[in-house]
């Protein structure tokens, strides 16, 4: 029968939050042991930012997340700030550039960012045990987590899972299903930043648009986003829809402004006399792709001059108040995140210490608080790591 090992702190999720708070605990002289099912360290932080790894931004700020307590966020984020995790980057001698917004990105590629989060664990003397699988998890005077190559037992367990999105990276909904069994309320998880679906006939009448992008303002249940829209064969992607997904429920419409910054019927009136169609005009402003497609589809193309006032009135309020609805989303196959989690009211913000179970923490993507595209979640996922490393 396979031994049983000791450690202080066990951390399930060798991910960005749970490598995080490893290097943490085991700063303060703890002995620290991660499992992971996966066989390679923090596969989401490999992917992200197309591989060059958007690990943090440099305006974050709690209004950057999506939560049922908005304020759950801020004892972490001001405690971790982006200049602390730039210094580690930079003490370990990674190059990094601004991309857009305060995005910042790996030089070179997100491997980087996984060597220097390993060579910090190894220097406090973390375990890393990858293709490990729970079978299941007790608590008394202890934590006890059982597997096949043996049961380790941990006056601490940190649940660093991450969410659902990812499933091919091998996402699953262990860390759910471990807040299930210490009867942890859960609030509803849904794939989010994920590419929206628009329904059959919206599809048809777009069919040639797939692949085209353009600049937008993209309007959600009262929150709007600026930046580049994509059609797809399905629908909609791009990042000010990927960013008005984490407002979007199923029913929900979306408005999206086609000539944000820009009056139309101030362009319109200004050229009422032309002879020019209005698919030709617009695509002065538009991919040409689009303004055929939307002005033959929505305004039944033709001269400017042949439109009157009130008409071209009509066009221009379309053109700036286009609503679309969405029969779905993409999923977690394509999303970048899970919305939703244990409920933040379950949780210390000081501590991510669990209210109900003394020694139980949750930390990351699992919890209740989503960011915005642009690194505030890997931010996240630093920041809850960190500070749970300071008390497991």
């Amino acid at each position: 029968m396979p031994a049983t090992s000791k450690t202080d702190v066990l951390i399930i999720g060798a991910g960005a939050a749970g490598l995080m708070c490893a290097i943490e605990a085991g700063k303060r002289g703890r002995s620290v042991t991660v499992l992971d099912h996966a066989d390679r360290l923090a596969k989401k932080v490999r992917a992200s930012g197309g591989g060059r790894c958007n690990f943090t931004n440099l305006n974050v700020d709690s209004h950057n997340y999506l939560s049922g307590n908005p304020h759950f966020c801020k004892s972490a984020l001001a405690r971790f700030t982006p200049d602390a995790f730039i210094s580690m980057v930079e003490r370990h001698g990674i190059a990094y550039y601004e991309k857009e917004q305060g995005q910042l990105f790996c030089c070179e590629s997100s491997d980087e960012i996984i060597k220097m989060l390993h060579k910090e664990c190894s220097k406090v003397g973390v375990e890393l045990r990858l293709g490990c699988h729970i079978a299941g998890i007790s608590n008394g005077d202890s934590f006890s987590v059982a597997m096949k190559s043996g049961d380790i037992e941990s006056a601490s367990l940190i649940v660093a899972t991450g969410g659902l999105s990812y499933p091919e990276l091998g996402a699953t909904d262990l860390g759910f299903r471990i807040a299930k069994h210490f009867d942890l309320k859960i609030m509803p998880p849904r794939p989010a930043l994920v590419p929206l679906v628009l329904k059959q006939y919206a599809c048809d009448k777009m069919k040639d648009m797939s692949g085209v992008s353009f600049d937008a303002e993209v309007h959600c249940n009262g929150h709007s986003f600026r930046g580049k829209v994509l059609f797809t064969h399905r629908g909609l992607s791009g990042p000010a829809i990927l960013q008005a997904s984490l407002y979007w429920d199923k029913g929900d419409p979306i408005r999206i402004d086609l000539l944000p910054g820009r009056d139309a019927f101030g362009l319109f009136m200004d050229n009422r006399a032309s002879k020019v169609k209005l698919s030709n005009f617009l695509s002065r402003y538009l991919p040409k792709q689009l303004g055929r497609t939307w002005s033959d589809a929505f305004a039944l193309s033709r001269p400017l001059n042949m439109y009157n006032e009130p008409e071209l009135k009509a066009i221009a309020q379309k053109l700036h108040t286009w609503i679309l609805e969405p029969e779905g989303t993409e999923g977690y196959r394509k999303a970048e995140v899970t919305v939703g989690g244990v409920d933040t009211n379950e949780l210390s913000s000081k501590t991510m210490e669990t209210k109900k179970v003394p020694g139980l923490y949750f930390i990351g993507e699992i919890v209740d608080v989503t960011g915005h595209l642009g690194g505030y979640n890997l931010h996240w996922a630093w920041s809850s790591g960190f500070i749970a490393g300071q008390y497991a």
